[in-house]
């Protein structure tokens, strides 16, 4: 297993959370699943189908890495704690919590709360739980997750320096949990809101090995449980009756498709066989948008679309090749005219607003068109790649009419402007997943999704060895940054931590994600979270 860090910057460390935090169970800010307005007729059949786009890779926890995999597991498994739609940190499985130094925390689970199969969950789970997403053995890509949240001996473990039973959690009895900190780490609440913090149940697992994310096997915390899973055609999830708040669930019954192709996912939506889908082809969405009017549903959400560069394969190794491709992107044409949905152009790799926070762009984003193609012709030629011996690569992608349409045009400005030759690779999603994981790839299509509300989501997915870090990027002037920005979440740190990986240019940022989905009238208490998440607890079928 690599090394994930070096060090850690030994900075005096900033009081960016309170002194003390204590959440108690009950209050009435706090909405934990669906609110039905009075006088709404619900309708007998509480069942709704959702295309999840792509076949989730697994549904374990600790072996996903993407929304295909999180949109289902948010309905399975319930964290420690969630964001509210009001941007609040309230309880989840933990009714509430205390610090005095922002370094030991102390969750207490609320009392009674069970698995799916009827049996108790206690503190014991969520230390094996922790424990198993650090193992080495796991190889989980959110290994190097509870290192960046500066759990005591996170690092240490996955790399096998040290046993997972020194990681620095505890149950100091059945119901309480405490977590020890290297030092105060800014948004580490937020942190235990994401899926891959989900607790999984020990005894399942040891009995079962891999197999235990089989539906006959399957046990889960959250308000549904794993029903029937046919790859490539459906996973359904049913209600929970052993949800700690099942009283205020409304949908019995969940169904997630894999359906990638547009076309496919709108017929399914006209004909009523899918209540929520992802909007429709992209040649017919004015049309659509008129049509359906308010069925459309269109956030912005933190997410970035990416061209990653394997750096260590040749010409990636050489930042001007990097900066080129970079610069001659016409990210205009991609957003608006190859979308249109809304997206922005992406010149930063940090999408805007994160952390409260608006970080400048580099100098390019405000030069034309032509004078970024006239630098980049300029950075090949001092690269060795000219008319007579032009820059030849393979572009990777996922299956997706999007993506291959986004990879033509992008393909179609490289050749025109700079003439290079660009090989398309297709491969389906779980494939190309673990071609760029392995390595095997030139120049490939990517995405990430904030795990939080920070700039240091986006950035530490750069650093050296982090487990997500697949262009293999490494700058320790960069790491030092990142780490001192996330002690001290100083706006001016982070711009300069971005202004180094702007400069190196590991991955081309595209644009910026709006999640769009069409969605049946009678649908009730949809909502998308700014972090792309739509929880089905949340939702209800009106009478129609």
């Amino acid at each position: 297993m690599q090394k994930i860090m070096a060090r850690l910057i030994k900075n005096k460390i900033a009081r960016v959370l309170t002194c003390s935090v204590t959440l108690i169970l009950g209050s009435t800010t706090y909405s934990y699943a669906a609110v039905v307005p009075a006088g709404t007729q619900l309708a007998e059949k509480q069942e709704i189908t959702r295309n999840n786009f792509s076949e989730p890779g697994s549904l374990d926890p600790h072996k996903s890495d993407s929304s295909s995999e999180f949109d289902i597991l948010q309905d399975l498994f319930e964290p420690l704690v969630e964001i509210d739609r009001n941007d609040k940190v309230v309880p989840a499985l933990a009714e509430r919590w205390e610090t005095e130094d922002n370094k030991t925390w102390v969750f207490h689970l609320r009392k009674g709360i069970k698995w799916s199969d009827g049996t108790p969950m206690t503190a014991h789970d969520v230390v094996f739980s922790w424990r198993r997403l650090v193992t080495p053995d796991t190889i989980s890509s959110y290994g190097s997750y509870l290192v960046q949240a500066k759990v005591i001996n996170a690092h240490d473990v996955l790399t096998g320096k040290k046993k997972p039973e020194e990681l620095g959690i505890k149950a100091l009895d059945d119901t309480t949990v405490e977590v020890s900190l290297e030092r105060p780490k800014a948004g580490f609440l937020r942190m235990l809101a994401h899926p891959v913090m989900s607790t999984v149940n020990e005894k399942v697992i040891t009995k079962y090995g891999n197999k235990w994310t089989q539906p006959e096997f399957f046990v889960s915390n959250g308000p549904f449980k794993l029903s029937e899973w046919v790859v490539n055609e459906k996973i359904v999830a049913v209600r929970n009756p052993h949800y700690w708040n099942d009283k205020n669930t409304v949908i019995n019954k969940v169904t997630y498709l894999p359906l990638s192709d547009y076309k496919a996912d709108l017929n399914r939506y006209m004909t009523g066989e899918v209540d929520i889908s992802n909007g429709g082809p992209l040649d017919f969405f004015s049309k659509l948008k008129k049509q359906f009017g308010d069925q459309f549903h269109i956030k912005p959400i933190m997410s970035v679309y990416y061209y990653y560069f394997n750096t260590q394969k040749p010409p990636f190794n050489d930042i001007r090749v990097r900066q080129a491709l970079t610069l001659a992107l016409d990210r205009d044409v991609i957003a608006y005219k190859v979308l249109g949905r809304g997206q922005k152009p992406a010149f930063n790799v940090v999408s805007p607003g994160s952390g409260g926070m608006t970080l400048k762009q580099p100098d390019y984003a405000s030069w034309t068109q032509e004078q970024r193609v006239a630098k980049a012709k300029e950075l090949l030629n001092e690269a060795g790649f000219n008319k007579n011996n032009p820059l030849k690569f393979k572009l990777l992608y996922n299956t997706s009419e999007d993506h291959k349409k986004i990879a033509i045009a992008a393909s179609s400005v490289w050749k025109k402007n700079l003439g290079i030759e660009v090989v398309l690779e297709n491969q389906e999603s779980k494939s190309q997943t673990e071609s760029m994981q392995q390595g095997n790839f030139e120049v490939g299509r990517y995405a990430w999704q904030a795990d939080y509300d920070s700039p240091v989501t986006f950035l530490d997915i750069f650093m050296t060895d982090n487990t997500n870090n697949i262009t293999k990027y490494s700058n320790p002037e960069f790491d030092q940054l990142v780490l001192k920005a996330d002690e001290t979440n100083d706006k001016e740190t982070y711009q300069q931590a971005l202004d180094i990986l702007t400069h190196d240019s590991p991955a081309i940022p595209v644009y910026y994600y709006v999640r769009v989905k069409l969605v049946k009238p009678y649908v009730g208490g949809f909502y998308i979270s700014p972090l792309g998440r739509i929880l089905t607890k949340d939702l209800y079928i009106i009478k129609h």
